[in-house]
């Protein structure tokens, strides 16, 4: 089933002709004020989702606070429509279950009509749902508890005021406004494919693997090694923040007591295996492995804060099928994954703030800068009621407005998390980095520290993801590309992401000794560089250098191979009408690259030196 629903200041009908599945109408129509309009299609086999529909109807009127409801029927929103006669008893269904709650209208079914509508024009009136039977995947109770649960919409201003989104100006903040509407519709699914999946192609980074599961991917050599950079930059940054590295198994014991109350509090759908004797189901974080670990571990105060971390590759969740689509959503996924265990609350409050820090300085130093994501916050309401002052201290890092959900209760594990929120080109957002405080497992999973006066205590447990998944970072860089593209400007990676480097065009034959012979000096000094010495004309190298967004293109011919300076073309100071040229020395070009990429991982070039020798992966 879908619906559309306008919340408006009023809808206006006229019934026009009858088709030949018209039910009787003996009116010429109705306007009504103040209503919520559901523009509905009924499809076929949704004898079974009825409920569900009417559930979600309630919920939107409620957040609303609509009295009216006017059901019309809207057959333009599906192509896969069912019988006219289930479609009308459905709708008298729906309409007789929300009469008792609400001035229920319903517009004829089978007639061809006309309306004027006005819609209200604020952040949830205009929203679509589309309602569907569940896969049969095993949902935690999480999920089933999250579709109970009230939530109530903030916008913390950067005055540190807590504001209902209502009530926010949103002119000068698109993107917020982009990301409050995402999250209000709660319409994951995606109906057109983002532009990140053509480039990720293109650009011989990753693939559809058409032999496995939805939502696993295949790399070349060229995303392997953007992966494998990532992968080393975020381990680096958290063991530099104090972490411990560890590796612990990705499937575990079903069965297993301990494991099986976890699983019905994390949000994820999950992969279950059969082993010989027992069930295992496949990890959807390091959470499992690593608080297995820590507690047979002998903690005490003076080891606190306690930071352990894992790089997981793979975590898998049984994401539905409609959501998957290219690096954003994926079955099988590299998470870091790093949790600290604190002493209480007020040491909680401490990580949270450094370990948000933490999140904006490595997505930044990646090419994600915080005017490219937008924050949520999402909290229990008692535990924003003790730490109020706390919660509205995070605005100072950013000086932006924050989404803020609240909660009238707890139904996971944690009372507070932060979520960094890319906003793509299709306006969806994608959470990146996140941290959570969890007030539950230590007791679940029997860990503790030693006090200073020899007792047992139950710590806390922060979890922290400073990038979120290794794919997803991708997704926005390539997504970010494609916008700059739009904006009118060349699309790139970082430097030190971008596979190949330096790029050497040898005019003639005569100078791929002369650029083979710099292209060595560059290896050496640790810069990705191939020589393009194929048979084709100097434009045409030129043109798929850019095509392949090399930083910096190096043209050699009898004036280079004669002087001790190259032509150098220069991406990231380009534009789409003008190419930046400059001549500079090999070493200077040596300097240049080394200091764009200085304090960055460095892995070799995956592929021949030579272009004439590589062959095409896809």
């Amino acid at each position: 089933m879908k619906l559309l629903l306008i919340h408006a200041d009023f809808m206006e009908y006229e019934v026009k002709r009858k088709t030949k599945i018209a039910e009787d109408f003996n009116k010429k129509g109705e306007r009504i004020e103040e209503v919520l309009v559901i523009f509905t299609a009924v499809e076929k086999g949704d004898e079974a989702i009825v409920e569900k529909a009417i559930g979600e109807i309630r919920d939107v009127a409620d957040k609303v606070n609509a009295k009216r409801i006017l059901i019309y029927p809207y057959a333009h929103l599906s192509s896969n429509l069912a019988d006219p006669e289930i479609a009308i008893d459905i709708l008298k269904k729906i309409e007789s279950e929300l009469r008792d709650d609400f001035e229920v209208y319903r517009a004829p079914f089978g007639w061809y009509k006309s309306f004027k509508i006005s819609c209200k024009g604020h952040p949830l009136s205009e929203l679509s749902r589309e309602i569907r039977a569940e896969e049969e995947v095993e949902v935690t109770k999480a999920l089933k508890d999250e579709e109970k649960v009230r939530s109530y919409w903030y916008i913390l201003t950067p005055s540190k005021e807590l504001v209902s989104i209502e009530d926010f100006d949103f002119n000068r903040y698109e993107k917020l406004r982009k990301f409050v509407s995402y999250e209000l519709e709660k319409r994951r699914e995606v109906d057109r494919i983002p532009p990140h999946v053509e480039l990720m192609r293109r650009l011989e980074i990753a693939d559809y693997e058409e032999a496995s599961d939805s939502g696993h991917m295949r790399w070349y050599p060229k995303g392997r090694l953007i992966k494998n950079l990532l992968e080393t930059f975020i381990t680096e940054k958290c063991v530099e923040y104090g972490a411990m590295e560890v590796e612990t198994p990705i499937m575990y014991d079903r069965a297993h007591p301990t494991l099986r109350k976890y699983l019905e509090r994390f949000p994820a759908r999950q992969y279950i295996i059969s082993g010989d004797k027992r069930d295992f189901f496949l990890r959807f974080a390091a959470c499992f492995g690593q608080f297995l670990m820590t507690s047979n571990s002998v903690i005490t105060y003076k080891n606190l804060p306690m930071k352990i971390y894992e790089l997981t590759r793979y975590s898998f969740r049984k994401e539905q099928r409609g959501e998957l689509v290219g690096l954003r959503r994926l079955r099988a996924f590299t998470m870091p994954d790093m949790h600290t265990i604190v002493r209480d609350v007020e040491e909680a409050k401490r990580e949270f703030f450094n370990q948000y820090k933490l999140s904006v300085e490595v997505l930044r130093e990646i090419g994600i800068t915080p005017d490219d994501f937008e924050i949520a916050i999402r909290v229990t309401k008692d535990f924003y009621e003790d730490n109020k002052d706390f919660i509205h201290s995070i605005v100072d890092v950013l000086k932006k407005p924050i989404l803020v959900e609240m909660w009238d209760q707890r139904f996971f594990y944690f009372v507070l998390k932060f979520e960094f929120n890319f906003i793509d080109a299709l306006d969806k957002a994608s959470a990146l980095s996140t941290v959570q405080i969890d007030v539950e497992n230590a007791e679940r999973y029997g860990i503790f520290y030693i006090d200073e006066d020899g007792g047992k205590k139950r710590p806390l447990i922060l979890h922290c993801s400073v990038s979120g998944a290794i794919e997803r970072v991708i997704y926005a860089l390539l997504e970010k590309a494609s916008m700059d593209i739009k904006s009118g400007k060349l699309p790139m990676l970082p430097i030190w992401l971008s596979p190949v480097q330096v790029r050497i065009i040898p005019i003639a034959g005569r100078h791929i000794k002369k650029a083979i012979e710099i292209a060595e000096k560059l290896k050496k000094e640790k810069i990705r560089v191939d020589v393009d010495n194929r048979d084709e004309t100097t434009g045409k190298k030129v043109r798929d250098a850019s095509t392949e967004w090399i930083p910096y293109i190096v043209v050699i011919g009898d004036k280079e191979v004669e002087m001790d300076k190259v032509s150098v073309t220069i991406r990231k100071e380009s534009t789409l009408e003008s190419q930046k040229r400059v001549e500079m020395s090999v070493d200077e070009l040596i300097d240049r690259v080394k200091e764009e990429c200085r304090d960055k991982p460095y892995k070799p070039l995956p592929l021949p030196m030579l272009l004439s020798e590589r062959a095409t992966l896809r």
